[in-house]
């Protein structure tokens, strides 16, 4: 989780240069999820909110239909996952003095005396520190940092959040990490493209998928299946949340904790599952394994995983079908 001074959103229609995030046709933040196709009632009848938080841009578009609510019930939702987004920031943010887990970390105050959240979020980092064999850390460099596992973790509540309410079709995006739920309209899944790292202005994958009719996650997928266009490797999945970490964005920012070094091998890598909170942080923990990471997704249980290399190369798990894009020259 970026938690630094506020970067200025990216404007709705393409990624930047080296942006790595995910967007779609219509819109990288204000409208994820937004479809060439989309009927003007559909667009009219979204219910979608673009906040800045936590150094990076957090959006939310809500599809009908609520449930048995309505537009504002939806809305009204949306306000209290927003809420919820900023209180994890006032408690998990490292660039807050006063922050629980600033002050923990100068040892000021114990376990005990922060919310039940950072001992939840404390207890899934050693988890995944375990699972990743040491390469996901919640103390890189020494210092208490969860935030490879908080923004996930905070987003994938939102989604319920939004769920409780009725609002069982929506997107949530956290600075190009997603998770999804329902379907984008009625018979048609969502799709999300991710920025190619080394091709400015183009994708190097597009995921589809879609969520149970009730808004429930359901078991990922036995069988992906796509098809392959244009370069893109097209996924289908059921059940949908969506990671990518790499350099393009803030550069050589993750490190490989075994060394100390920043992380080298791959440019990006982009993990697919069901729950944001584990997909986020894998994706963390298989950018720094570098050309570990194939190996290590397709040991983990409904994960999969797309990577672009720092010679042009890519490569899949298997359940990214096809083959793949065309390397760099």
């Amino acid at each position: 989780m970026t938690t630094g001074p506020r970067r200025p959103g990216v404007p709705a229609t393409a990624p930047r240069a080296g942006d790595r995030r995910v967007f779609l046709p219509g819109g990288p933040h204000a409208t994820p999820g937004a479809h060439p196709g989309d009927s003007a009632g559909e667009r009219s009848a979204a219910v979608r909110h673009v906040e800045h938080m936590m150094g990076t841009v957090f959006s939310f578009d809500v599809r009908p239909p609520y449930g048995a609510g309505d537009a504002g019930t939806a809305g009204e939702a949306v306000a209290e996952a927003v809420a919820w987004l900023r209180r994890v920031d006032e408690v998990f943010s490292t660039y807050r003095p006063g922050s629980f887990v600033s002050r923990l970390d100068r040892g000021e105050i114990g376990p005990a005396d922060c919310p039940p959240e950072v001992a939840e979020v404390l207890g899934l980092c050693e988890a995944v520190a375990e699972t990743s064999r040491g390469y996901f850390t919640a103390r890189p460099g020494g210092r208490l940092d969860p935030s490879g596992l908080v923004k996930g973790w905070a987003i994938e509540r939102a989604s319920r959040i939004l769920t409780r309410a009725g609002a069982v079709n929506h997107c949530v995006n956290g600075g190009g990490d997603v998770q999804l739920a329902g379907t984008a309209a009625p018979g048609r899944p969502w799709r999300v493209g991710v920025a190619h790292p080394l091709r400015s202005g183009e994708l190097a994958t597009v995921v589809t998928g879609s969520d149970s009719p009730a808004g429930v996650m359901g078991p990922p997928a036995s069988g992906l299946t796509g098809s392959v266009g244009n370069g893109l490797t097209d996924v289908t999945v059921s059940g949908l949340a969506v990671a990518t970490s790499g350099t393009a964005e803030r550069g050589a920012h993750i490190v490989d904790p075994r060394t100390g070094r920043p992380a080298a091998g791959l440019v990006s890598v982009t993990l697919v599952g069901e729950s944001l909170t584990l997909v986020d942080a894998y994706a963390t923990a298989a950018f720094a394994m570098g050309g570990a990471a194939r190996e290590w997704v397709e040991g983990l249980d409904g994960v999969e995983a797309f990577a672009v290399t720092a010679s042009g190369g890519t490569w899949r798990t298997p359940g990214f079908p096809g083959p793949a894009p065309p390397a760099v020259r």
